[in-house]
């Protein structure tokens, strides 16, 4: 099962501001829902506090197994898996037969799966001071960049992005 991180964060590292995105881009929202259910089975982990972010008529995201990791161990939701710690998410997705994990937020779960990852699909929102959340840092030296799309703001995209997946380097 391949496990992968899929993020958007302007020029700062800015992800997320009062619990909810900062902008609007519908090109991203169509790549996620694309790429996070591809063509097999897929799981996507996230926090507690994103699943809560998630607008209710999205709960839980359609076609896919959703697991979201909160400590609070009585937490439970008729429509996702609940894991405590990383490796126990992992394992739900791997017993339902995932083809893929997608680790989809927020900062503390994309903290806990970062040495996890071996490819990491950031879409770059081309603005800044946008949020009040930012992505964990990162050594980015052992990974490589390849610049997938650039699209340009326009009445359903907010700013222009840049899409691009960063691969680990296999040492």
């Amino acid at each position: 099962m391949k496990i992968l991180m899929i993020v958007a964060m302007d020029e700062q590292g800015n992800i997320g501001n009062n619990g909810s995105l900062p902008w609007r881009l519908s090109s991203d929202m169509s790549r996620f829902r694309k790429l996070t259910i591809a063509d097999g089975f897929n799981a996507v982990i996230m926090g507690r506090k994103t699943w809560d972010s998630l607008p209710e008529n999205y709960k839980p995201l359609p076609e896919r197994l959703n697991i979201v990791m909160s400590r609070n161990t009585s937490w439970s939701d008729k429509n996702a898996e609940s894991a405590l710690y990383p490796g126990r998410a992992i394992e739900i997705a791997y017993a339902n037969g995932c083809d893929e994990c997608w680790i989809i937020g927020g900062a503390q779960i994309y903290n806990m799966y970062l040495d996890r990852v071996d490819e990491i699909h950031i879409t770059n929102v081309h603005t800044s001071d946008s949020g009040d959340i930012t992505f964990p840092e990162n050594d980015w030296s052992d990974w490589r960049e390849k610049i997938i799309e650039k699209l340009p703001k326009d009445d359903k995209n907010e700013y222009d992005t840049t899409y691009t997946i960063w691969i680990r380097n296999v040492s």
